[in-house]
């Protein structure tokens, strides 16, 4: 028959680590949920999506450089390749005189050593010796003496290219590694705005929408902020710009292209980065300016840091850096290609420390 004993009630020890261990769990639940990282606010969001657009705008301006590099390079290889081609093509038509001498020295009874050093693969041993040398009339030595020095020509020739070549594929890799790197930079800022609301992410839009809408106004002469929202397609060569001077035209040639978006390593027409606005609107009044922000910095007279010192048409530079250009149009505001996912636009001049102020 079975048995029905009653269950052995569990000892107070056991019951109290039971009780303790649940208590714990249920104190370490409440602790994660309390310390749990909130999620940014708007601002922050909007601050860490400035820096990671600023560090992505330090790469691209490298990215631009190693761009301008690698070109140079590639016209570099393809000249000394041209060079390096038309090089052999000299030594071998010595090379073929050489055999005809020599032939033409076995045929007619020429000494065998003077045929087996003319054909040899190291004219220096030939001119190394001076009975050889006395063997041979003036001609051979003359062939001779030009083959050693077409050759070493070729040789030298040879190993520039392959040494341009090297550096070529060393600016390559690193423009790769550069891209990749700016649009890491670029990915992480869209997945910040991401996590905004819809209404946090027009709320920013129309935040920046005002600020160049201000900008604008101010710019052109004090119109007003509504009236420049309504016009932002309008443009107006700034103030106090001498007509037909150089100035005049870039300012009117970065107006051209208000509302363009920005696309990092761009240079125009139909988008640009900071650096290649400036060197696409000076381009259209016959201007070059080198194509990074840096070598821009260097493009005229530097004529401080104060914005009151500013004349429309002057580059601001900004950042310690010296990542980021504007084109000063007076009043205090500039022109500019901000960032990702932003059109060129009016801003104020000093929306970032400035670093040189520079007089094309």
């Amino acid at each position: 028959m079975a048995s029905h004993r009653r269950p052995k009630p569990a000892g107070r020890a056991r019951v109290s680590i039971l009780t303790a261990a649940a208590a714990t769990a249920v104190a370490l639940s409440s602790q994660a949920g309390a310390h749990a990282d909130p999620a940014p606010s708007k601002d922050q969001v909007k601050q860490q999506v400035d820096t990671l657009n600023e560090q992505a705008e330090v790469k691209t301006e490298e990215y631009n450089a190693a761009v301008e590099k690698e070109q140079g390079l590639q016209k570099q290889v393809s000249q000394l390749q041209d060079q390096v081609a038309r090089q052999q093509a000299e030594v071998s038509t010595i090379q073929g005189s050489l055999g005809e001498i020599a032939a033409e020295q076995y045929r007619t009874g020429g000494i065998p050593q003077t045929v087996q050093l003319m054909l040899s693969a190291s004219p220096d041993s030939f001119l190394g010796q001076a009975g050889a040398m006395n063997q041979v009339g003036s001609t051979q030595a003359d062939v001779l003496k030009s083959f050693k020095g077409e050759q070493a020509k070729l040789d030298q020739q040879k190993a520039e290219a392959e040494q341009k070549l090297a550096e070529l594929d060393s600016t390559t890799q690193r423009l790769q590694a550069d891209k990749e790197e700016i649009q890491g930079k670029l990915a992480q800022a869209r997945n910040l705005l991401d996590s905004l609301t819809q209404k946090e992410r027009d709320e920013l839009a129309a935040a920046e929408a005002k600020a160049a809408a201000d900008a604008k106004a101010k710019a052109t002469g004090g119109q007003s902020t509504e009236r420049a929202s309504r016009d932002a397609a309008r443009t107006d060569v700034a103030v106090n710009v001498p007509a037909g001077s150089h100035a005049a035209a870039a300012i009117a040639a970065a107006q051209s292209k208000l509302g363009t978006p920005y696309s990092y390593g761009a240079a125009g027409p139909d988008s640009f980065d900071c650096s290649g606005l400036m060197k696409w609107a000076y381009a259209q009044a016959g201007v070059s300016l080198p194509r990074t922000s840096q070598e821009q910095r260097s493009a005229g007279t530097n004529v401080g840091t104060n914005i009151a010192s500013a004349l429309p048409g002057d580059l601001i530079i900004y950042n310690s850096s010296a990542s980021h250009v504007a084109l000063y149009v007076g009043n205090g505001q500039v022109i500019h290609a901000p960032h990702t996912g932003a059109v060129v636009r009016y801003e104020t001049a000093t929306m970032s420390p400035i670093n040189a102020i520079v007089r094309p």
